[in-house]
């Protein structure tokens, strides 16, 4: 069993995952300021909840895209494992084919989301990741990784909307009846629900005009519940795709 942690700018998952199969996955709000200290007491009380024993975990791995988290985590999960994380960074293995300006920049999120889709969906794919950014890579039908989208994600969007407008509150993201709305809320829900939702099946239209055959389109993300559902392709939800990606990267590095 590997604990694997997916540390983004908006929340944090700890999963327990072997053979590809998830054990459990807890999601929390990401908090700069916390210390190892109580990381370690959120870590060792997720892990009790689940049914689980420390001991029972033989080595663990991060993919952060929050550099000043890295070393409190690391030391966090040492507390209350006894294993130094793997921390997955330029240089180490990944069996991924990168064809991009810089690779280096690659953010890890990345990197992980797309060994997942490799190992576990056929070639070409197209995978989204909707968290703080909404992210969409394009792997064509050779497993080389070609590029992809960012773009604002959808909590960025509305808070940065309903901030900016002082007419307009916060609303939940359900999805509205119609594309017309008839009051403030619903006309919001519109916006930011099927507005996103076009905008991913518009994104993917365009880059299957760039990749030669016909993709499996992955998405995965705290928010893809919300918006994937709406779009008009045929778009596979997966929480745990990251997860499975540590799992794959931690045995490439033992």
């Amino acid at each position: 069993m590997i604990l694997a942690l997916d540390v983004g700018n908006t929340n944090i998952v700890f999963g327990a995952v072997k053979d590809g199969k998830t054990a459990f996955s807890s999601r929390i709000h990401t908090d700069r300021n916390k210390t190892e200290d109580e990381y370690a007491v959120i870590l060792k009380t997720l892990i009790d909840i689940n049914g689980m024993n420390c001991v029972s975990f033989e080595g663990a791995v991060i993919s952060s895209v929050v550099p000043q988290l890295n070393e409190v985590l690391k030391r966090a999960v040492v507390m209350v494992c006894s294993h130094e994380p793997l921390i997955v960074s330029p240089g180490i293995k990944t069996g991924l084919n990168i064809r991009i300006d810089n690779p280096a920049t690659l953010g890890s999120d990345l990197v992980v989301g797309a060994v997942a889709a490799l190992a576990y969906y056929p070639k070409p794919l197209i995978i989204i990741d909707m968290g703080t950014a909404t992210t969409i890579v394009a792997i064509d039908k050779n497993g080389i990784y070609r590029g992809g989208v960012i773009a604002p994600g959808v909590r960025v969007a509305m808070d940065s909307l309903t901030h900016n407008a002082a007419q307009l509150q916060g609303i939940s993201l359900t999805t509205p009846k119609k594309a017309i709305g008839t009051n403030t809320a619903d006309c919001l829900r519109s916006g930011v629900v099927l507005g996103n939702a076009a905008m991913i099946d518009g994104m993917i239209d365009r880059i299957n005009e760039e990749l030669e055959g016909e993709p499996t389109i992955v998405a995965t993300g705290g928010l893809s519940p919300k918006i994937i559902p709406n779009c008009k392709h045929k778009i596979i939800i997966d929480d745990d795709l990251l997860i499975k990606g540590l799992e794959i990267i931690y045995k490439k590095n033992s």
